[in-house]
């Protein structure tokens, strides 16, 4: 009885930390996160100068609102609120490795340890993925 208590408590502690994510949120640099809006809005280059889209790279503009919506609502326990990486690795330069349709494909049928994520509509798996592959 006592094996089978410790079993569950050690398991319940395994489910709830791999579930936590977070908890950096005070550890960020104020600069270094104003350098990420800089680049992720394009303002210093130009591009995407309206207010909440991004130069997607294909002419298209992205609707970053949304896209953090969306990333916020599927991604970020894994990923990390910043982009920064958890439990899943950063993001935070995702745009200068994958393309997005390479992303969507990651979204839809996974890849290495990420799982395929089945309950991300596949207009929001492209509205997030164009706005990853601006992170360059």
């Amino acid at each position: 009885m006592k094996k089978l208590f410790s079993a569950l408590i050690l398991g319940l502690i395994l489910v709830l930390s791999a579930c936590g994510g977070g908890g950096d949120e005070g550890t960020t640099d104020e600069s270094a996160n104003d350098e990420t809006t800089e680049e992720q809005t394009g303002e210093e280059s130009g591009e995407g100068t309206d207010e909440g889209t991004a130069d997607s790279g294909d002419g298209e503009t992205v609707d970053t609102a949304a896209a953090e919506k969306v990333y916020q609502n599927n991604c970020a326990s894994c990923h990390g609120g910043e982009l920064g990486g958890g439990m899943g690795p950063a993001l935070t330069e995702v745009g200068t490795k994958y393309s997005a349709d390479e992303i969507v494909d990651i979204i839809k049928n996974g890849k290495g340890g990420m799982p395929a994520q089945g309950d991300v509509s596949d207009e929001d798996a492209q509205l997030v993925a164009s706005w990853l592959a601006t992170m360059k």
